[in-house]
């Protein structure tokens, strides 16, 4: 399944150099690794060090050296948007019926106070 998500350069920690067998690898990296985004791939040295100094210029994003492999950040939890305007014994109550409902009496003789 194609698809495609927006991040903005602002969510991502900083262009890492990750190690592979023969090579090494320039990412873009983010604390989710699955959003992690690959820039380069060579086996030279020279040609990693300036393409890692040139990404984080134009990115203005920190170089972040070689590391181990990392956790995925843990998830956020979802607030509840009524929960921030209402007191938690609000939310568990139930709405109180309408206004007619309340006033309305029959079969009743009322006393009319008159000057």
């Amino acid at each position: 399944m194609r698809m495609a998500i927006k991040v903005r350069v602002s969510d991502f920690l900083g262009v890492a150099v990750r190690g592979l067998d023969d090579a090494k690898m320039l990412v873009l990296a983010h604390r989710d690794p699955a959003l992690s985004i690959p820039l380069c791939v060579s086996s030279d040295r020279v040609e990693i060090d300036t393409a890692w100094q040139m990404w984080s210029a134009i990115f203005a994003l920190p170089q972040l050296p070689e590391e181990k492999k990392r956790e995925p950040a843990q998830r956020r939890r979802r607030h509840n948007a009524v929960r921030g305007r209402r007191p938690k014994f609000l939310v568990r109550r139930r709405a109180g019926g309408l206004l007619g409902d309340a006033g309305m009496y029959r079969g009743e003789r009322e006393i009319i106070a008159r000057d």
